[in-house]
C-alpha cells in the first residue's frame, strides 16, 4: 500500500475559543507582554458600553464572551463579571424571492395573473433578473440553459412574478449584491434604505422596489442646494417656519440615535426636505445643520454638500447642533369642535387662549349656529388645546 503522509489532528481550541471570545480586554491594554490586560487599564475601561450582533451569533461568540469573562472575574482578573454592559441584536434582513410558473411538461412560462388556468409548477427565479416584479425575458433566457427556448404567456406585454418572503439563500436566487445596488443607486441610498425598512431589532425583508423612494428623497435633498446646476445657497436669516422645521428633526433625530431607532429618523429626514422644499428655502443657517445631522445616515453626501458650503474639515468633526424649544412652540392651535360627541368643523385660535375665550368663540360661530338651532347648550367642555365639546 502506497504511504501517505498525514497531518497531525489540531488540539489546540483556544485561539477560537478564549482568543475570539476574550479580545476585546486585549484592546484595553495592547502592548502589555506580560499579560492579557492589566488590572490598572481594566479598571479604568472596564467592559464593553455596546454589543451591536445577530441573533445567531449570539449562541456562539456571545456565550463564549461571558464563559471567559466569567472565568476571568472569578480569577479576580478584571473587574466586571458581564462583559457587555447593553446588547443589540440586530434583526436578520429577509429575502423577497420571486417565481415563475412553468406550464408542466412544457417549456412555457404563464404570469402571475393568469397562472390558474394552467397545471403550473413554481420555480425561483435570480431577483436580479425582476424589476419591480416584472420579468426581463430575455435575461431569464440566457440565465439557465434549460431556458434558452423559453416561450412566455404574457399579461399586458409584461411577464409578472410571484413572491414570497424568505431566508436570503442562493438557493432561491434571492441573494442581493451590495456591490450592484451601489453601483446602481449609491452607497448612502443604500445605507439610508436598509435603514428605513424597520426597526434595528426586527427582521425585515429586502424589497428593491422601495429604494427608489429613497433614491429621489436625496435628489429632492440636493436639489435645496442648487437651482439646477449652480450651487445656490443664501447667506439671508432664516423664518420662523424653517426654524421650526430643521429644529424638529434635530429633536426627533437627537432621541433617535440615542435609543437606537434609525427607521423613523429617515422618516424624520423626508418630512423636513419636503417642508423645506415647499418653504423654497435655501438658507445656509438651516441647510449647515441639515447636512450635519444627516452626515451619520449618508456620509457621502452630506461630506459633500459640507465642502460645498465652504467648510474645509470634515462634517463628521462638525459639532452636532443642539434643538432649541422655542422654536418649536405653536403659534397657533387647532381646536375640533364637537356638537354631543360628533365633531362638526374645525377651528384656530393664539396660542394661550383661555377657556372661557374659546367657548366663547366658538359659541358665536356661524357653523355653531345651525347645530345650536337657537337652543341653550347645557353644557360646553373645553380640552386645552384639544378639542371642544357642547352638548346640547
Amino acid at each position: 500500500m502506497e504511504k501517505k503522509n498525514n497531518y497531525p489532528l489540531e488540539l489546540n481550541t483556544m485561539p477560537g475559543f478564549a482568543g475570539s471570545s476574550a479580545y476585546y480586554l486585549r484592546y484595553e491594554d495592547p502592548h502589555n507582554d506580560k499579560a492579557l490586560v492589566s488590572k490598572e487599564a481594566n479598571a479604568y475601561w472596564r467592559n464593553v458600553d455596546l454589543y451591536i450582533g445577530g441573533t445567531e451569533h449570539a449562541t456562539g461568540h456571545l456565550i463564549y464572551s461571558r464563559f471567559w469573562n466569567k472565568f476571568l472575574f472569578d480569577s479576580g482578573l478584571i473587574a466586571d463579571d458581564e462583559p457587555f454592559r447593553k446588547l443589540i441584536n440586530q434583526g436578520m434582513i429577509q429575502g423577497r424571492s420571486n417565481f415563475v410558473y412553468r406550464i408542466k411538461n412544457t417549456n412555457t412560462f404563464v404570469s402571475f395573473g393568469l397562472k390558474g388556468q394552467y397545471d403550473v409548477t413554481p420555480i425561483h427565479v435570480d431577483v436580479n433578473i425582476v424589476t419591480n416584479d416584472v420579468l426581463d425575458t430575455e435575461k431569464f433566457r440566457n440565465w439557465n440553459p434549460e431556458y434558452q427556448t423559453a416561450e412566455f404567456i404574457l399579461e399586458d406585454g409584461k411577464y409578472i412574478c410571484g413572491w414570497a418572503v424568505e431566508k436570503m439563500s442562493k438557493s432561491m436566487f434571492n441573494v442581493v449584491n451590495p456591490d450592484d445596488m451601489v453601483e446602481k443607486f449609491g452607497a448612502d441610498t443604500l445605507r439610508l434604505y436598509e435603514m428605513f425598512l424597520g426597526p434595528l431589532e426586527q427582521s425585515k425583508p429586502w424589497d428593491t422596489n422601495g429604494i427608489d423612494g429613497v433614491s429621489r428623497f436625496l435628489r429632492k435633498l440636493w436639489n435645496l442646494f442648487f437651482k439646477g446646476d449652480a450651487f445656490a445657497v443664501s447667506g439671508e436669516q432664516p423664518t420662523a417656519g424653517e426654524l421650526k422645521s430643521i429644529h424638529k428633526l434635530i429633536k426627533k433625530v437627537s432621541w433617535d440615535i440615542e435609543n437606537f431607532s434609525f427607521n423613523t429618523s429617515v422618516a424624520a429626514f423626508m418630512i423636513c426636505v419636503n417642508e423645506l422644499t415647499a418653504l423654497n428655502c435655501n438658507k445656509r443657517a438651516i441647510l449647515s445643520d441639515l447636512v450635519v445631522v444627516l452626515a451619520p445616515f449618508a456620509p457621502h453626501i452630506a461630506e459633500e454638500l459640507w465642502h460645498r458650503l465652504g467648510n474645509e474639515t470634515s462634517v463628521c468633526d462638525a459639532r452636532f447642533p443642539d434643538f432649541n424649544e422655542e422654536y418649536l412652540k405653536e403659534d397657533t392651535v387647532k381646536y375640533t369642535v364637537s356638537f354631543n360627541g360628533k365633531a362638526r368643523f374645525t377651528l384656530d385660535f393664539p396660542a394661550g387662549t383661555s377657556a372661557e375665550e374659546v367657548e366663547k368663540t366658538v359659541l358665536a360661530n356661524e357653523n355653531s349656529q345651525k347645530w345650536t338651532e337657537g337652543k341653550t347648550p347645557k353644557k360646553v367642555i373645553v380640552v386645552p388645546n384639544k378639542i371642544v365639546n357642547v352638548v346640547m
